[in-house]
């Protein structure tokens, strides 16, 4: 039998015009008396940027010492990096804008995962010092066995859920507050795999960075190995499970996550983490060192290239380009130009275009401004 839902809409009720002001006044208390001891929430949306922000939003203003949280959530194609992460590191940043992919940083360490409606999100909330993922996963793993017993799935030392011993169906992250804490997990039930390896598969070469990695392994999804399972089942089984460890009614409340009468201040921690100086502007120092083959007429040039960036910004930019391939003001203006500007294809190009206007009226020496220009935005 399917969970009793709660919809939380505003004006869509008498119950809920009567409830919403209440919350809009003592949110911590209105939101979270709902149920003693814990409280069940999806988000209607899959915007991955919302999403996260319901995150910040729960772990900076609940009082999680009355009542513990399960949120759960699904988002739209998404590539979601660890807090100190490098993006050009661990993604192809260019099929991600060719698919129209979007690219999350999010609050907790951990690895880079795919996002999208065949994968299920979970996040659990406590106190720091009931802070415990394994039983979190414990739980996720008794909630499949209860479903489907013949799955052969166990939680590992690393905090992964793997499937039939090999297969990596779920993985960890965690932010430990003063106070406050949550652990978050994938579960793959029915991801597209083939865009799944494709976006987590950098081609940059030549980058040092002491970012943290990202550990490869070999996923599967639920759905291949039962095909009757969906993404539904799989959260309605969780919260199930969720309510009875935790002694509950077995209630999932929705929420808006772009509600402001709901969660007040909720927009501007959803546009902190669209801000490019999140995203990419939070990225670890790295260097970059290779060497551009650039095909010319019928020759190949080698132009070594390296930078260090910082903040996401080029903090220092050397090209090692032929002698006369360009006049020394305009490569030196170009080197210029590029330190201190973003590492970002959209700034670079608009920066090339600008310089292009100082070139005298040379078709070759356009041709030349041109292929450098883009192979430099590629590496972007």
């Amino acid at each position: 039998m399917r969970c009793a839902i709660i919809k939380v809409m505003v004006l869509q009720s008498l119950k809920n015009c009567l409830w919403l002001p209440c919350v809009l006044r003592t949110p911590k208390a209105c939101l979270w008396s709902t149920a003693s001891g814990g409280l069940i929430i999806q988000s209607v949306s899959n915007d991955v940027y919302q999403n996260l922000a319901v995150e910040d939003w729960i772990h900076d203003h609940m009082d999680l010492e009355k009542q513990q949280v399960l949120f759960l959530w699904r988002n739209s194609p998404a590539v979601v990096i660890g807090r100190h992460q490098n993006p050009w590191q661990e993604c192809n940043l260019k099929l991600l804008r060719q698919k129209n992919i979007k690219l999350a940083r999010r609050r907790s360490g951990g690895g880079t995962v795919y996002h999208d409606l065949g994968n299920i999100n979970l996040t659990f909330f406590t106190t720091r010092k009931k802070y415990e993922r394994m039983e979190n996963l414990k739980l996720v793993v008794k909630a499949l066995k209860a479903l489907r017993p013949q799955l052969d799935v166990h939680v590992t030392d690393r905090y992964d859920i793997l499937l039939d011993r090999k297969y990596k169906i779920s993985g960890t992250a965690a932010k430990l507050g003063r106070t406050s804490a949550y652990h978050h997990c994938t579960l793959l039930c029915n991801a597209d795999k083939f865009v799944l390896s494709s976006v987590l598969k950098s081609p940059f070469k030549g980058l040092k960075s002491n970012a943290t990695p990202s550990v490869p392994a070999l996923v599967k999804n639920l759905f291949e190995e039962d095909p009757s399972l969906t993404s539904e089942m799989l959260l309605d089984a969780i919260a199930k499970e969720y309510a009875v460890q935790h002694q509950i009614d077995h209630h999932i409340t929705l929420i808006n996550p772009a509600d402001e009468t709901l969660l007040p201040g909720i927009s501007d921690k959803t546009k902190e983490l669209q801000a490019w100086e999140w995203v990419y502007g939070k990225t670890p120092k790295f260097s970059i060192s290779t060497c551009l083959n650039m095909v010319y007429k019928d020759s190949v040039l080698d132009v070594k290239v390296n930078m260090d960036v910082k903040h996401g910004r080029i903090e220092v930019c050397n090209i090692d380009l032929p002698e006369q391939w360009l006049p020394p003001g305009l490569y030196s203006e170009l080197v210029k130009s590029l330190t201190g500007s973003k590492f970002c294809p959209n700034e670079t190009t608009t920066l090339v275009t600008t310089l292009l206007r100082l070139c005298p009226q040379d078709d070759e020496l356009h041709s030349r401004w041109s292929l450098l220009c883009e192979n430099m935005i590629r590496l972007m």
